[in-house]
């Protein structure tokens, strides 16, 4: 069965819940896409029962810290892995240049050369760029340029075992040129950085976010069948899914999920 872990919800300066991210899961395999700005990665990973050595690929969508920080917690725990023997295979990391290169620079400068050995030996960066398409798992993951102007980000789509869409879009909304990405979608993953309601409170726009509101009339528009909410504020953290399904139903007919850390979404 395929399924979506996910180990973080919140956005940068959260502290009632982790940063978003999560896993794409097949059967025993675990696809990481980001992984948060500390070791609660592998906190978290642990209360789901995600072995690291159970996770051979991960994706890391930019270089903002409450996405890409986690990687050296990640790197570290693969590479102790290796050296008690009991990691079978590679690491893939999936990233655009620039983050490889930010990636080699921190784990370089924050683990020891037991650890950083690995890198371009078990533990592998894979370039990608506009287009391009890599098979991970039981998936044909394509990535695509968001169209950031705060900095360079990548999303992905793919269709699942079951042929079912499912695209995921960073953590900035969406631009009508991932029409083709995201149209038909039946799981689309959009952040929502709080309700429309409270937008003067929170500011969404300014930190190129957008509300519940514009979330749900994106996955109206594009005739998306599952919307899932995520990388939000956590003041509202204990009412957040009641608060964001009831405001988020005003503008979408279809299903909303408004996952909680440590949540699985078990793929239908």
């Amino acid at each position: 069965m395929e399924k979506i872990n996910i180990l973080g919800t919140g956005c940068a300066m959260v502290t009632k819940c982790y940063n978003t991210c999560f896993t794409l899961s097949h059967e025993e395999e675990h696809f990481l896409v980001d992984t948060g700005g500390g070791n609660t990665i592998l906190t978290n990973l642990e209360k789901l029962n995600i072995p690291i050595n159970k996770i051979h690929h991960v994706f890391i969508s930019h270089r903002h810290n409450d996405h890409i920080t986690g990687i050296v917690w990640i790197v570290r725990a693969v590479a102790q892995q290796i050296i008690n023997g009991k990691y079978e295979g590679d690491l893939k990391v999936y990233c655009h240049k620039e983050n490889i290169e930010a990636i080699r620079t921190i784990c370089g400068l924050l683990l020891e050369k037991k650890f950083t050995k690995y890198i371009d030996d078990k533990i592998n960066f894979v370039e990608i760029f506009h287009g391009r398409k890599e098979w991970i798992l039981s998936w044909e993951i394509e990535f695509f340029d968001i169209g950031s102007t705060k900095q360079l980000q990548f999303g992905f789509t793919t269709l699942l075992s079951n042929q079912k869409k499912l695209t995921f879009l960073g953590d900035e909304p969406y631009r009508e040129a991932l029409f083709n990405y995201a149209k038909d979608a039946n799981y689309l993953l959009h952040e929502a950085f709080c309700l429309y309601s409270q937008r003067d409170i929170f500011k969404p726009y300014e930190k190129h976010h957008v509300t519940v509101k514009e979330a749900c009339e994106n996955a109206a528009n594009l005739k998306v069948e599952t919307l899932i909410m995520y990388h939000t504020e956590d003041k509202n953290i204990t009412k957040r899914k009641e608060l964001y399904v009831n405001e988020g139903k005003e503008y979408f007919k279809g299903n909303i999920i408004v996952p909680d850390d440590l949540e699985i979404i078990n793929i239908q």
